[in-house]
């Protein structure tokens, strides 16, 4: 694992996402975003095309797919960084590897589609596994966990033995706690705080914090105007041993970083 923090830049190509929706849905503006924070310094950028967001209604998956393809098909021929694809349906992940992403990023953690699984394994590619309670449209109704750590390690190690099962090489695995995904304000506080717990699962651990509802019940702050907080929680969140950070402001995210990591490892 690098000792350096990298930086997943966020390209929600929705129309209802929490903390950007609408904004990037033309074909042009999402691929000036996506270059601009190439020129920021992040090292992939997640393209989504289905909002996640508490309570956000499903859409097919040939909706999702004319939302992301000609973004991916366009970026592709622009940026040297890898691309992940933000979804939980194979069969869009399938298309968008084909046009040029090779990350798949599901927020199921391979559950929500039989298909994923056998996907992955055959495109080889690194694959993020997320732990949700629930699902988009009910996680947020009442969260409730007998022991939050010690029941999202348990999911990583029954998630990590399927993958692995199915034929997905475990160096391709990375683990996302899943930050705001049927957890209460509490549980977030205590994920960030005991973050260092995911180090026995012996995989790259990301976290999502970015613009989420607990820094702006902490801070009394709308989406827009949760940047500060959002890098304190980075910020703690390297210290405690993430090693991907998924954020909408790359270029405050990867200055943050850059401070922690030199702090982190006592040199440059």
């Amino acid at each position: 694992m690098s000792q350096r923090t990298h930086i997943m830049g966020i390209l929600n190509i929705t129309p209802d996402s929490f903390s950007d929706g609408g904004r990037y849905m033309a074909l042009e503006k999402a691929v000036e975003y996506a270059l601009e924070m190439v020129e920021d310094g992040a090292d992939i950028i997640d393209v989504g095309g289905e909002s996640t967001r508490p309570y956000a209604q499903k859409i097919s998956a040939m909706e999702e797919m004319d939302r992301v393809l000609p973004v991916i098909e366009a970026l592709k021929k622009e940026i040297q960084i890898p691309i992940s694809i933000d979804t939980c349906k194979a069969d869009v992940a399938s298309k968008a590897l084909q046009a040029g992403a090779s990350i798949i990023n599901d927020i199921s953690a391979l559950n929500f589609d039989t298909n994923m699984a056998s996907l992955a394994a055959e495109s080889e590619v690194p694959v993020i596994l997320m732990h949700m309670q629930g699902t988009p449209q009910d996680m947020q109704v009442n969260p409730i966990y007998q022991d939050l750590i010690i029941d999202i390690l348990n999911f990583f190690n029954k998630a990590l033995k399927k993958a692995k099962a199915s034929g997905i090489r475990e160096e391709l695995i990375i683990v996302d706690p899943g930050i705001g995904f049927g957890k209460s304000f509490d549980d977030n506080l205590k994920i960030i705080n005991q973050l260092k717990s995911f180090a026995s699962l012996n995989r790259p651990v990301l976290i999502g914090p970015s613009d989420k509802a607990f820094i702006g019940k902490i801070l009394n702050k709308e989406p827009g105007d949760r940047t500060t907080g959002t890098m304190a929680v980075i910020a703690a969140g390297i210290m405690n041993g993430a090693h991907i950070v998924r954020v909408h402001n790359v270029k405050k995210a990867v200055e943050t970083a850059r401070i922690i990591d030199a702090i982190k490892h006592e040199t440059l």
